[in-house]
């Protein structure tokens, strides 16, 4: 857990000597670690609500401190894997260009369009909405790692973690989501389902254009994930 929290927040944890057992172990923590983040979102939305400004303008606001909290790290995915799906090239351009640290067209406009659509959509959802976004879309991870996946690169964090999660796992998490999202409704329940389809559809399709997956492929899940939630529920 303590791995999960160093990797996919800013606060200053460290831990030496990571191997693949803990890194997989981390992977499976990803979950909580959205719990968490959607509670710390759920406490800014309300902050903010009391200043009074606009829903829109608090929807920006959320989404950078998001950001900030999280070091940008999944918004970098999303847009690398969104160049990389859009060059026409052999799987090694692509890797090539998602491996470049400049942003390309297709990769600002998926920028604009998730965040805009996230920053729409956050304060009008409900807090058990919220938490439920933030921990789907962690829960991401464990369908970009499952057993079977291969990584593109044979370095990288996508190398680490691939093909760490059990199947038993991974589907036992999402059907607590599911589980959990019954109170919110059925279209939180719908969310739920999509997500896990989206994210599905991703893995598989990055896995024949690259190879297999990279760390940008969890970080474009996360996002892809987080925007369906908010946007169904």
């Amino acid at each position: 857990m303590k791995l999960a929290f160093s990797w996919l927040t800013v606060l200053p944890l460290r831990v030496d000597d990571v191997d693949r057992r803990a890194a997989g172990r981390a992977i499976a923590w990803t979950p909580f670690v959205g719990v968490v983040l959607g509670a710390f979102v759920v406490g800014v939305l309300e902050l903010l609500a009391i200043s009074d400004i606009s829903a829109l303008v608090a929807g920006f606001l959320v989404v950078g401190v998001v950001a900030l909290s999280t070091r940008g790290m999944h918004l970098d995915g999303l847009a690398d894997v969104a160049d990389g799906l859009g060059c026409y090239g052999p799987p090694e351009r692509a890797l090539e260009i998602m491996k470049d640290g400049g942003a390309g067209p297709f990769g600002v406009v998926s920028l604009i369009v998730v965040l805009g659509a996230q920053a729409a959509a956050l304060p009008h959802a409900h807090w058990g909405v919220v938490l439920l976004a933030f921990a789907t879309s962690r829960a991401a991870f464990g369908i970009c790692c499952l057993r079977g996946v291969p990584a593109a690169r044979p370095e990288g964090l996508g190398a680490l973690v691939a093909g760490t999660q059990h199947p038993l796992v991974v589907i036992g998490t999402w059907v607590v989501l599911a589980v959990a999202a019954i109170p919110l409704g059925w279209r939180a329940v719908l969310a739920v389902v999509v997500a896990f389809a989206l994210v599905w559809v991703l893995v598989k399709h990055t896995g024949k254009r690259f190879g297999g997956i990279t760390g940008d492929v969890l970080g474009a899940a996360a996002e892809i994930a987080l925007l369906a939630v908010l946007v169904i529920a």
